[in-house]
C-alpha cells in the first residue's frame, strides 16, 4: 500500500514541476523581453571650420585638422555631463574633476572608461554641408 501512495506522490510532484516549467517559460520570456534601442540620427546644419566645436547637450562634434568625429558629453563615471574647456581643450566633468581628451580619451580623475565615441557621416546638398551623427 506505501508502494502507491509513494508513486501517486512522485507523480504529484513531477507533474507539478512539469507544470511549473512550462508556465514559467512564457512568464520568463515576457519578463525578460528585450527590445533595442534604435539609433537617433542628430543633423547638424552649422558649417564647420578647422579647429571648431559644435557642442549639443548629448555629444560634441569636433572638426579639426579636416577630420570630423562626435564625443559623448556623458561621464564614464557616474554619467554627469561634461563641460569643454576651449582654453584646454578638454572635457571636464563638473561632478567629480574627470578629464578626458578631446578625442575621447581618459586623463585623469576616477572615470576609467574613455568616453563614447559617435559615428559622423558628412553630407553635401547644394554647395551646403551638414553633419548627421548617429547616437
Amino acid at each position: 500500500m506505501s508502494s502507491k501512495k509513494e508513486r501517486r506522490s512522485f507523480l504529484q510532484k513531477s507533474l507539478m514541476l512539469a507544470t511549473t516549467v512550462v508556465l514559467a517559460y512564457p512568464l520568463s520570456r515576457f519578463l525578460f523581453f528585450y527590445v533595442p534601442r534604435q539609433p537617433r540620427h542628430i543633423k547638424v546644419d552649422k558649417l564647420l571650420n578647422d579647429g571648431d566645436v559644435f557642442i549639443n547637450p548629448d555629444f560634441i562634434l569636433f572638426y579639426m585638422k579636416k577630420k570630423v568625429w562626435a564625443i559623448s558629453r556623458k561621464c564614464t563615471h557616474l554619467g554627469c555631463r561634461l563641460n569643454y574647456s576651449e582654453k584646454d581643450h578638454l572635457l571636464i566633468c563638473p561632478c567629480h574633476q574627470s578629464r578626458f581628451s578631446a578625442e575621447g580619451k581618459r586623463i585623469a580623475g576616477p572615470a576609467k572608461k574613455n568616453l563614447a565615441r559617435f559615428p559622423v557621416e558628412i553630407i553635401e546638398k547644394n554647395g551646403k554641408s551638414a553633419y548627421i551623427v548617429t547616437l
